[in-house]
């Protein structure tokens, strides 16, 4: 199962938002939210939740991409994200996730006993290609006790 597989079949939201994972590596993950008219704002464009929702998606994606050999012993969490939304984005969107730190610097620190954290950078863009959005999601690895 890919890593964009299993949050589709264990985050209900990513249904409900019918995301579609177009990669999901270890380096990247690609995510795209259709243009459906029941989660538009006042302006006729996807609302700023559901925007949110596709970032955050995007980077999970990449952390279970990233570190799924080491969920026998840790959890992936949110810590924090911060976004930002820069133009209007109308139409289908798409966010790209990339790992703020090599993964092995994360397990290692893991390895060393510490709860690691990391960020996942995320751009939000427009069919056109435009920026809409960006966010940082920083996440950690919770040893499990």
């Amino acid at each position: 199962m890919t890593a964009g597989e299993m949050l589709a079949a264990t985050v209900p939201m990513v249904r409900t938002l019918n995301l579609e994972f177009l990669e999901s590596t270890a380096d990247r993950a690609v995510v795209r939210m259709p243009d459906q008219a029941d989660y538009h704002n006042h302006v006729g464009g996807p609302h700023a939740g559901a925007m949110f929702t596709l970032a955050e998606s995007a980077s999970g994606a990449i952390v279970i991409a990233a570190f799924g050999d080491q969920l026998s012993r840790a959890v992936p969490l949110a810590v924090s994200a911060e976004i930002g939304y820069r133009k209007l984005a109308m139409g289908e969107v798409t966010a790209t996730a990339v790992l703020g730190r090599p993964a092995a610097e994360v397990v290692a620190e893991l390895d060393a006993g510490e709860r690691p954290e990391f960020p996942v950078t995320v751009e939000i863009r427009r069919g056109d290609g435009a920026v809409t959005g960006e966010m940082t999601v920083i996440w950690t690895l919770r040893p499990n006790s």
